[in-house]
């Protein structure tokens, strides 16, 4: 059996067993890795071992013993009814299903009161949480995590002990790069790691480096399947980003951060930046880039996307979000414009579900454990929680403002040699003086604009087309001045520049 955190595994459950807890509801997709530990508890106590499914009812040793067993009101009963021998462990696979049920939850409630008496113990097994109000207190519920390093380890040295006599089958890591492999399969199941490396092989009779890309294609799926988050491939360059040297200096000095040789330094793992400023700045751009800066996947929670429309789903939305960027650790949660979620805090939301979900975030925040690196972007400050704000929530609190003179330069340069033009034909130091007031996204609009009236005209785009854009164009910071400006005074105290100081 696997040692460490899988030993601790089988030994918390041992425990719950040996306490008698009654019913134990274990959430996991992995109901092989599950039963193997129920299996070996079983045999360690001499206990027998009862699997109930939908489909074969209850069996032992591949044997039918309940005739229409299958239907899960028969099934409880009949486990109630099993007085004679008290070594039994009941194990229900996926019987969350049912608990919609009266009769059913009522049968397990019996059943749970009766195998306390007589010392049995019933497990669920389910991938996901679902406990009816009846049963709330009859139920102890087990958190089945899923394979940590030392155990996708075991898989990996499995696998190459496997290949190893096949001469056709390379394998090639060095120790580091090898690392790299078995922290990018972290928060893969144990079948998902071994149909992935097994795809790697049979995809061109290697395994290496390379396939980590492949690697994180498993994990887009677990994102895609969320539908509250969304995956993002790491395709910008912190070189995209214009000015914002102080930021960049922050992430660049962290971007090792997340690995081993930090830990045995003694630095803990980054927790998260919270970034605010004026729209069209960079923060969504800057986000990004982290993300390729860090090699890290990147997943964007959009606040709004939370809020259900029935009782509770708010809540078990932020639980699974929560916990699907945690299976995929290390990895970047953006949580995108932040304000709109706790827009309704306060007198206007009477069911009080914004504040239940902030806490929820809020404890998160604080106490969590995984390498969850937290990158919020907001431009209403005025709509946040001042607990949000609170020290120790972030790492820093970084204030993007509209750009500098030098730094609306480089936006204009970046924009230009994205789209292939001659820098020499364009007065930067021109245009950026033109443009002052103007956001990156605001730059980026001129240069478009421009890029449309010269291919309208059949030729090349001038420095004149540009201007023109401009000088029609009337910025964010002239229509939202008074808001702008409420902003930057809030900031000039409470967050650090994420640009260096320098004219507007």
């Amino acid at each position: 059996m696997q040692e460490d955190n899988q030993q601790k595994i089988y030994e918390n459950l041992k425990t719950l067993v040996l306490a008698e807890f009654p019913i134990i509801y274990i959430v996991s997709h992995e109901e092989d890795r599950v039963i193997e530990t129920i299996n070996n508890i079983a045999l360690d106590l001499n206990k027998t071992i009862y699997f109930w499914d939908c489909i074969n009812g209850f069996s032992n040793s591949d044997k039918k013993i309940f005739e229409g067993s299958s239907n899960p009101i028969v099934a409880l009963s009949s486990a109630e009814q099993m007085k004679d021998n008290e070594n039994i462990i009941f194990v229900f696979k996926n019987l969350h299903s049912h608990l919609d049920d009266k009769q059913v939850i009522q049968a397990l409630k019996d059943l749970g009161r009766n195998i306390t008496v007589t010392r049995k113990t019933c497990f669920i097994i389910s991938p996901i949480l679902k406990i009816p109000i009846e049963l709330e207190k009859d139920i102890t519920v087990f958190d089945y995590p899923l394979p940590d390093m030392q155990y996708i380890k075991k898989i990996f040295d499995g696998l190459c002990d496997s290949v190893s006599k096949n001469p056709d089958i390379v394998i090639d890591f060095k120790e580091d790069e090898k690392e790299k492999l078995l922290k990018s399969c972290r928060g893969l199941t144990k079948i998902e790691i071994e149909n992935v490396f097994s795809k790697a092989i049979m995809k061109n009779r290697k395994l290496d480096m390379n396939d980590i890309d492949l690697i994180l294609s498993e994990k887009k799926q677990i994102i895609k399947k969320s539908s509250i988050l969304e995956y993002y491939d790491s395709q910008e360059n912190i070189a995209n980003v214009g000015g914002l040297e102080n930021l960049k200096t922050w992430i660049s000095k962290r971007t090792r951060s997340f690995t081993d040789e930090a830990r045995k330094f003694g630095l803990p793992e980054p927790k998260g930046i919270l970034l605010l400023g004026v729209q069209g700045c960079g923060k969504s751009l800057s986000a990004k880039a982290i993300s390729s800066i860090w090699k890290l996947p990147l997943l964007r929670l959009d606040m709004g996307a939370i809020f259900g429309k029935y009782v509770g789903d708010s809540e078990s939305n932020i639980r699974k979000t929560i916990k699907i960027a945690e299976s995929v650790a290390p990895v970047i949660l953006w949580i995108d414009e932040l304000e709109k979620g706790f827009s309704g805090m306060g007198g206007g939301d009477s069911t009080g579900t914004s504040s239940r979900v902030f806490g929820s975030l809020l404890t998160w925040m604080q106490e969590k454990t995984k390498p969850v690196f937290i990158i919020a972007t907001s431009n209403d400050v005025s709509a946040l929680p001042p607990e949000l704000l609170r020290k120790g929530r972030f790492d820093e609190i970084f204030f993007v403002d509209l750009p500098t003179t030098q730094e609306r330069k480089d936006i204009f340069r970046i924009h230009l040699l994205k789209r292939n033009k001659d820098l020499t034909k364009f007065d930067l130091d021109l245009l950026a003086e033109k443009s002052r007031g103007f956001s990156g996204a605001e730059i980026e609009q001129a240069v478009i604009a421009a890029l449309y009236d010269a291919f309208d005209k059949n030729r090349e785009v001038e420095l004149n087309d540009i201007v023109v854009n401009i000088e029609k164009s009337v910025p964010l910071s002239i229509t939202m001045k008074e808001k702008i400006d409420w902003l930057k005074n809030w900031a000039k105290n409470r967050a650090v520049l994420a640009s260096k100081t320098e004219n507007i």
